[in-house]
């Protein structure tokens, strides 16, 4: 298959390249509840050793007056730019052995050729398998393990790891045009759907990122470090649970969220606890409502970022 050239540039580093590699790819710009992706893209690239193979032209993939960069203005003159980033790169995880990594944004335009070129990178270094998570809202609490919707042609991941399996229509981001094709090339692909507790929807939820890795992990045996997202987590958990602990009906709120989703997953109920019922389910906005002070602390924090809520 040929790949459109005049949206990347292949680098002198895809030589080097070894054959039969895992290719992991993280992507924002689409849903990205509690912010997993956007975490594991900023949390793999301050902690893994990479060098890129293929970079993609964000003239020709970027809507800039849709998501405009951020220059840095220094009193009198511009100092820093920063252009986004789309690239492949060979990577090494923590055991130092190499995979594929597409990192960056969701192209806005050019949904096929975009496609096309990472199915032809994919065959060019004969990749063994790919994997993508994305991070959607769902109605569940955040006091049970997250799980995922798994897609693809990998029958061991989604028959262990796939807790929903609904027959629907969705909207469409670019890594599902992908899947759909590297299916039709007969290539193994899998896609994980991370069901983020809806009312964290709107923070960086670390346990968020912290499955992400953990389900790329499942997905090609690499191993990732994780020892600052498991205590971002723990520290994030243990506000939100205070918060719980504190109001009697935001506790009312999410122990419903807990009682539907125990139901499901011990197989005595046949409904999804991941559609909401107006009449026996809150709303993300009832219980956003309540986490409010907390979550207005938490709101554009990078991992690391102080957790102090404003009238601490």
């Amino acid at each position: 298959m040929s790949s459109p050239r005049d949206i990347l540039t292949i680098t002198d580093s895809a030589d080097a390249v070894p054959e039969g590699l895992p290719l992991v790819i993280a992507l924002t710009g689409f849903s990205d509840a509690g912010g997993a992706i956007g975490q594991v893209i900023a949390y793999l690239r301050d902690s893994l050793d990479f060098e890129d193979v293929a970079v993609f032209d964000n003239d020709e993939l970027l809507d800039y007056r849709a998501r405009r960069p951020i220059i840095q203005f220094d009193h009198d003159h511009l100092s820093d730019y920063e252009p986004p980033r789309l690239a492949m790169s060979l990577a090494y995880d923590e055991l130092h052995r190499p995979f594929l990594l597409l990192t960056g944004y969701e192209p806005d335009f050019r949904w096929e050729a975009f496609t096309r070129t990472v199915i032809s990178l994919a065959q060019r270094f004969r990749v063994a398998h790919t994997t993508w998570v994305h991070g959607i809202p769902m109605p569940v609490p955040h006091s049970r393990p997250l799980g995922a919707t798994v897609s693809g042609t990998r029958a061991d991941l989604i028959e262990s790891l796939s807790i929903w399996r609904p027959q629907t229509q969705v909207p469409a981001n670019v890594l599902h045009l992908l899947e759909f094709e590297l299916q039709r090339h007969e290539l193994d692909v899998a896609g994980f759907a991370l069901l983020v507790p809806h009312y964290l929807t709107e923070t960086e939820y670390p346990d968020a990122a912290l499955t992400a890795l953990e389900l790329y992990s499942a997905a090609t045996g690499l191993v990732f470090p994780s020892d600052e997202l498991r205590e971002e987590g723990r520290a994030f958990i243990a506000k939100v649970d205070e918060q719980v602990a504190e109001n009697g009906e935001l506790h009312k709120l999410v122990a419903s969220l807990e009682a539907r989703y125990d139901t499901y997953m011990e197989g005595t109920e046949q409904r999804s606890p991941l559609t909401m019922d107006e009449d026996d389910l809150p709303t993300a906005d009832d219980i956003a409502a309540e986490l409010e002070r907390y979550l207005a602390g938490r709101r554009g924090h990078k991992p690391g970022a102080s957790d102090s809520s404003p009238d601490e």
